[in-house]
């Protein structure tokens, strides 16, 4: 599993790379703070693969970076994705990144 840290990802989202956010927190979570991820909770990950993309980087975030850590190995552990990463302490870093 690849990581990826909140300075890493400011870096690609100010490039303009193409990559796609995932969030697989609860809606409850994503409605009190987001950044712009696609909403798939950890519980129905697997069941929403078609939504994930299999050609440009992906990065896999939840609150901690725990759920993202498990979401990814149950994606990898199914599918052929070579482009996920985990958001190291998922939006609690992100947060004390902007912070900065």
């Amino acid at each position: 599993m690849v990581n990826i840290t909140s300075g890493q990802l400011a870096e690609l989202i100010n490039s303009q790379t193409p990559i796609q956010l995932v969030d697989v927190r609860e809606l409850h979570e994503h409605s009190q703070f987001n950044i712009g991820g696609l909403l798939i909770p950890l519980s129905s990950i697997t069941k929403q693969i078609d939504l994930v993309s299999k050609t440009i980087p992906v990065v896999v975030y939840c609150k901690k970076g725990i759920r993202s850590h498990i979401a990814i190995q149950r994606l990898e552990n199914k599918f052929p994705f070579e482009n996920l990463f985990n958001l190291l302490g998922g939006m609690d870093e992100w947060k004390k990144y902007l912070a900065k």
